[in-house]
Order: C-alpha cells, then sequence, then structure tokens
C-alpha cells in the first residue's frame, strides 16, 4: 500500500504527463498535433476534435499550442521535428499563404520544409456592415456599396484584425476590383476588429463567418455578401461578392502538414486515418457548429492548394503593402 508521500509523488507526475507537452512527448509513439495559435480559438477546437476522432486509427493523440508570430512560432517546430509521422502542424491560411510574403525572413520554408497530409476544413468569410450604417447610407447590396465609394471617394474606412490580417488583404483586393477607395484601420485583433464595427467606428469589415454569425442573426451587422466561389450552406440566402465582382474568391482554410522527409507509406497512413475522420458524421455535425466545412482532400491535392493560395496570396499582400520585419 502506498503512503500517502509516495501517493502525492505519483499524482503529481501523473498531472505533470497531461500538462507539460515535454513530458507527454517522452511517452512512445504519442501523435501531436502542433496548433500555432493560442488556446480557444476555432483552429485549436476543430484540432481537439479530429485529434479525439482519430484515436481509434492512431492511438494517442495529444493537441499542443504553440503560438506567436503568426502561426511562424508553432510551425517552425514542426519543420524541426523528426520525420517520424508523430508530429503534425495545422497549416492555415496564414502560415502557408500570406506570411511567405508578409514577412521579410520567414524562419521555415513553407514548400520545402512540409509535406501535406489532408486539408481539415474550409470556412467562408462575409462582408458585413454595421446594420444602422448600411441603413443610414441606404447600403443594401455590394453594388450598392461600390456605388457610394465611387460617388463620395475617401468616406469609407474598413476594419481588420491588423496590418497583413486576412481581412486586411480582402479588403485591399475589394477596393481593387471595385475601383474604390476606403481607409483601413487595423485592430490588434479579430475580436477588437468586430467591437470597431459594431461601435460604427469603421464601415465595413471582410470577417470569418463563424466569427460574425451570431451578430448577423441578431440584426446587429448586415451581411452584404460572402468571400467564396459558391454561396454558404449556413446562410444561402446571402450572395457572393463574386456575383458582382467576377473571380473574387477568398476563403479561411486549415489542415495537416508533417515535417519534409516523412515517409510515403506514414502519409497515406496518416491521410486515411484523418480522412476517414472527417468524413464522419460525428465530425460533420460538430464543425457545423462553427460554420465550417470538412474538405478531406489527398496529400498530393493539399499540396497543390497551398501552392496555389500561395501565388494568390502573394498579389494580395504586394497590393496591400504590408510587411513584417
Amino acid at each position: 500500500m502506498l503512503n500517502r508521500r509516495q501517493l502525492i509523488t505519483r499524482t503529481a507526475l501523473a498531472s505533470a504527463s497531461v500538462a507539460l507537452p515535454g513530458f507527454a512527448l517522452a511517452q512512445t509513439n504519442v501523435t501531436r498535433i502542433v496548433v500555432p495559435f493560442a488556446a480557444g480559438g476555432p483552429i485549436d477546437v476543430t484540432a481537439r476534435i479530429v485529434a479525439d476522432a482519430v484515436k481509434g486509427a492512431l492511438g494517442t493523440v495529444i493537441v499542443e499550442n504553440r503560438p506567436g508570430a503568426g502561426g511562424n512560432i508553432g510551425m517552425t517546430a514542426v519543420a524541426k521535428a523528426p520525420a517520424d509521422g508523430l508530429t503534425l502542424g495545422i497549416a492555415t491560411t496564414a502560415s502557408h499563404g500570406i506570411n511567405p510574403w508578409l514577412f521579410k525572413q520567414l524562419p521555415y520554408d513553407p514548400t520545402k520544409d512540409f509535406a501535406g497530409i489532408t486539408q481539415m476544413l474550409s470556412v467562408p468569410n462575409v462582408l458585413v456592415m454595421n446594420a444602422e450604417t448600411a441603413a443610414r447610407l441606404k447600403i443594401n447590396t455590394v453594388a450598392d456599396l461600390i456605388a457610394y465609394g465611387k460617388a463620395n471617394p475617401g468616406k469609407l474606412n474598413y476594419g481588420s484584425g491588423g496590418n497583413g490580417s486576412a481581412g486586411h488583404l480582402a479588403g485591399e483586393l475589394l477596393k481593387n476590383q471595385a475601383g474604390i477607395y476606403a481607409v483601413h484601420i487595423p485592430y490588434n485583433g479579430g475580436n477588437p476588429a468586430q467591437l470597431g464595427l459594431l461601435s460604427g467606428q469603421v464601415d465595413f469589415n471582410i470577417d470569418n463567418l463563424a466569427t460574425a454569425a451570431t451578430n448577423i442573426r441578431s440584426g446587429k451587422l448586415k451581411a452584404l455578401a460572402v468571400t467564396t466561389a459558391l454561396r454558404s450552406s449556413v446562410m444561402p440566402d446571402v450572395p457572393t461578392v463574386a456575383a458582382t465582382l467576377p473571380g473574387f474568391e477568398i476563403d479561411t482554410w486549415w489542415g495537416l502538414v508533417v515535417p519534409a522527409g516523412t515517409s510515403a507509406d506514414t502519409v497515406r497512413k496518416l491521410n486515411t486515418a484523418f480522412n476517414d475522420a472527417l468524413k464522419s458524421a460525428e465530425v460533420k455535425t460538430r464543425f457545423a457548429q462553427l460554420f465550417a466545412e470538412p474538405t478531406p482532400n489527398t496529400p498530393e491535392q493539399f499540396d497543390d492548394f497551398m501552392k496555389r493560395e500561395r501565388a494568390k496570396y502573394e498579389r494580395m499582400v504586394k497590393l496591400s503593402g504590408a510587411k513584417v520585419d
């Protein structure tokens, strides 16, 4: 029988193995998914959903949050990890689309340092206005917004989560294709940007649908259009920006990658495990609550997709003029 001191010691060690990533990694055949952003956000939540769903195929799977530098810290850790299939990372629009052009010196190579496993999901972005502002300016559609901008040069402004953020780049692309001018107001993150829109400090934002949906449904925000090529199944009555500006297409996505050099057999094994999870009814239901649609594909398809996204965002970053030294 354990005495009190032995019991306390063993309990503390057991707790440490759960709380400390380093301790957990000492276990044999533990798979970890590195999320390059803080806990609690949609990327973290979906990573934990799929981690739970693949336990039957892969055994113990833990999620490790490594936030900072727009996702660069976490992705650098993945790039430098052993290519044994036990360390995966969440590649995002930022880390593998925007950051290669935004940062003067990127600590990883998004093309050479990773191998794709599968895309996980896609979430539409939505062009939204403060409902009171939209009513006052008589703006009900994208065409109305463009007409107002052309008739009132320099009077529009828009908010985003910061210079070089997806919302900033989408706003600059909208301005470019519509031939209007709007002042960019950068905030320190997506939530402050939405608060700025709700308070009437800015006229419009291009935000993630999962973030904006509650205020759209409450009537505080007016959804003018979604930025995806097709209408969203979540809000099918909201048209696309592309219906007014052909070719306009932006969404938020993320997926799973492993360090370059991981064997083809291991990549296929991981692809099968995660794709089976993404196709399951439970994962689809839980993703739908976040206004997200699972988008499982092959490693080759995901690599090709990320390559196209980098090419698209190269142009958008150049349009914005944003740079991070």
